[in-house]
C-alpha cells in the first residue's frame, strides 16, 4: 500500500470545502502524561514531501517536517493531562483533545478529516472520520507528526524529573520495564490511575474483570 496522499482533501474541496484540517491524537496506551493531538490545514500547492504516519518515519525524519509543519502551516496543539483522562476515560479525553487542537487553530475549517472510526461528539464542524487516516491523508499524517514530536518533548522531560521509568524511550507506553519500575519506584503524579497496572498497585487488589 502506498503512503497517504490528498483524495480525501480533494474531495471535500471539490464539495465546496475551502480549509481542509486534519487531526489526531497520540498517547492513548501510555501508562502516564497526557493525551496530545494536533490539527493541521495544509496548503494543497505547498506540501512536503515524504508525510506519512507518525510511526513509520525515523525520529530525524518527523523533527524535519515538523519543524517544516509548524512554520509553514496553521496548526495546534491540544493536551488532556492525567486528572482529566482520570475523570473523562481515555476514550473521551482522546477526543477532548481533537476538539481543543481544532478549536486552536487560525483558521476555522471547512471540513475535519479525523483519524479513527467515531468523530468526537463535541466537533460541532462538517467531518468524516477515516480509519488509519494517518496512512491514508496526508493531513492526517501531518497532525500525527506534530502530535508524536511534541508529546515525546513532554515525556523526556518528564524522564528528566523522574529517572528510571524509561519515559525517554518508552514515552509512558507499558514496557516490561516501565512495569518493572512502577514496581520498584512506586506511581507518580503523571500515571493515570484510572489505568489497571497503576491502579492495581494502588490498591493492591486487581480491578475486576469486564
Amino acid at each position: 500500500m502506498s503512503g497517504p496522499d490528498f483524495s480525501f482533501e480533494a474531495a471535500a474541496i471539490a464539495r465546496g470545502a475551502h480549509l481542509v484540517a486534519g487531526v489526531d491524537e497520540v498517547g492513548r496506551g501510555p501508562l502516564c502524561g497526557p493525551v496530545t493531538a494536533a490539527a493541521v490545514i495544509l496548503n494543497p500547492d505547498a506540501i512536503p514531501e515524504g508525510l506519512n504516519d507518525s510511526k513509520k518515519l525515523s525520529a530525524k525524519r518527523r523533527n524535519e517536517l515538523f519543524d517544516w509543519l509548524t512554520r509553514n502551516c496553521d496548526w495546534s496543539v491540544a493536551h488532556v493531562d492525567v486528572e482529566e483522562i482520570d475523570r473523562l476515560n481515555i476514550y473521551h479525553a482522546s477526543h477532548l483533545a481533537m476538539c481543543r487542537a481544532v478549536a486552536g487553530l487560525k483558521q476555522r475549517p471547512d471540513h475535519v478529516l479525523v483519524d479513527g472510526n467515531k468523530l468526537p461528539h463535541d466537533l460541532s464542524l462538517s467531518a468524516e472520520a477515516i480509519v488509519k487516516g494517518d496512512a491514508r491523508s496526508v493531513t492526517i499524517a501531518a497532525a500525527s507528526i506534530l502530535a508524536k514530536v511534541l508529546r515525546d518533548r513532554i515525556m523526556e522531560s518528564l524522564a528528566q524529573q523522574y529517572p528510571g521509568y524509561g519515559w525517554e524511550v518508552n514515552a509512558g507506553y507499558p514496557t516490561p520495564a516501565h512495569k518493572k519500575a512502577l514496581l520498584e519506584l512506586g506511581v507518580t503524579p503523571h500515571h493515570r490511575r484510572s489505568f489497571k497496572p497503576v491502579h492495581n498497585i494502588l490498591c493492591k487488589s486487581p480491578l475486576p474483570s469486564n
